[in-house]
């Protein structure tokens, strides 16, 4: 009998919580109950894990946690002390073969506290959060996770004609996953496994990379460049799951120095390199920066002296000068610059995406010439560049990359080299 975890602030939320269990009883599921309160719980229903077990995880006494004061910071300490706890306690259940699955119901909270707690958990293990919150930014509660949250509607208080079928309905969605999957498995697979990230402008070229490390016995997993997809990558490069890069999609790096929305963190395109992993880094889209719609593009970028396109609805592109694109050199090259492990930049002449070939809407050969003199001018020595006479999506080029890359984790073997390419190293 597979077993979901229930975890949630039983002294103002027992009823629900209970109403959730007993749909899981229902469904055949085995439920263990952790209970996060910090005040006295009167619900009536009993945890498996008390809240004073939580506290006492996260390195405090409970009594400690409730003389703390409204108006302080008290709120903010208890939520990170049970938060750690929690997170201490789920890894421990998962260990004994007691989480095949975790649920939880939060306003603005508990909903830092509980997703805080499931982000401790393995990808693959189902994770099904029903928040206030939902309809929002909700990027600070998933992270870099496969956290799933579902929109309460109403509070999370009480059991009414709209509360209940939702609830029902998240309890049947994790019994769905529960009775229909497999035991998540993050064991060292057979191919190594190897992080690609994309764009849609970047799509030809990637997907040729990708039939071509899978043709060389690699498992490439490929990540959307647009922050959570980043954030995803440097997080699985840190636990290992990911032990090489071809980062042909590096424009959250501009977003982050700009202000973009597609943000990925200070420490994109570090971890690799700290890891000592082979990384091959293509420049692609690092002249695009990225906004919300039309309307919320600042007013600076929209006054007609640089182009701008509206990807979709909720997606705007604006092209950075040649200042800001050797600024952004700069940056990629400091990070480049501290790997401990085989790197290599290579350079498509003709354009670093769709939007920037001959013809496209971003065309500016002279901003991104300045672009590669500055980064090859900033980079240590013993970086190799490599510089094709083509743009990003060819397939020429995208095979330069594949070779490039099997070359730095096998250096044994032999890869040709495409045509019309200039090769150096920053010696």
């Amino acid at each position: 009998m597979p077993t979901a975890v229930l975890i949630g602030t039983l002294d103002t939320k027992g009823r629900e919580y209970a109403f959730v269990q007993e749909r899981l009883h229902e469904a055949g599921i085995d439920v263990v109950i952790i209970d996060v309160s910090v005040l006295e719980t009167t619900s009536g229903i009993t945890p498996d894990v008390t809240a004073e077990e939580v506290c006492e995880a996260g390195g405090a006494r409970l009594e400690d946690l409730r003389l703390g004061r409204e108006g302080t910071d008290a709120r903010a300490v208890a939520i990170e002390t049970m938060t750690r706890g929690a997170a201490c306690l789920l890894r421990k259940l998962a260990d004994e073969g007691r989480c095949d699955g975790v649920l939880g119901l939060g306003g603005s909270g508990g909903s830092a506290l509980i997703s805080g707690a499931m982000r401790a958990l393995p990808l693959g293990v189902p994770k099904i959060l029903v928040s206030t919150m939902a309809s929002g930014d909700v990027g600070a509660y998933v992270g870099s996770s496969d956290l799933c949250i579902m929109h309460s509607v109403t509070d999370i208080a009480g059991l009414n004609r709209i509360s209940k079928p939702i609830l029902a309905n998240a309890a049947g969605a994790l019994a769905g996953m529960l009775t229909s999957r497999q035991r998540p498995v993050l064991a060292p697979p057979e191919k190594p496994a190897v992080g690609v990230t994309m764009l849609g402008v970047t799509t030809p070229g990637v997907l040729r990379v990708i039939e071509r490390l899978e043709a060389a016995a690699f498992e490439p997993i490929v990540f959307h460049a647009v922050g959570s997809g980043g954030k995803a990558l440097e997080n699985l490069l840190e636990q290992g799951v990911i032990t090489g890069v071809v980062d042909y999609t590096v424009k959250e790096l501009t977003d982050e120095t700009y202000g973009g929305i597609f943000r990925a963190g200070p420490d994109r395109l570090r971890t690799a390199g700290r890891k000592g992993f082979p990384q091959v880094v293509v420049p692609g889209a690092v002249e695009v920066l990225n906004f919300g719609a039309l309307a919320t593009v600042p007013e600076e970028y929209r006054d007609g002296s640089r182009p701008l396109l509206q990807h979709n609805a909720e997606v705007t592109a604006v092209r950075i000068n040649a200042g800001e694109l050797t600024n952004v050199a700069g940056i990629l090259a400091e990070h480049l610059n501290q790997a401990t492990g085989p790197a290599c930049v290579v350079i498509p002449a003709k354009g670093f995406d769709s939007y920037a070939v001959e013809g496209g809407p971003f065309e500016d050969p002279a901003a991104d010439a300045s672009f590669v003199l500055e980064l090859e001018r900033r980079l240590r020595p013993g970086i190799e560049v490599v510089t094709a006479a083509t743009h990003a999506n060819d397939p020429v080029f995208a095979d330069l990359v594949a070779d490039a890359f099997i070359r730095l984790a096998r250096p044994v073997s032999s890869a040709e080299t495409a045509p019309a390419v200039e090769r150096k190293s920053n010696e």
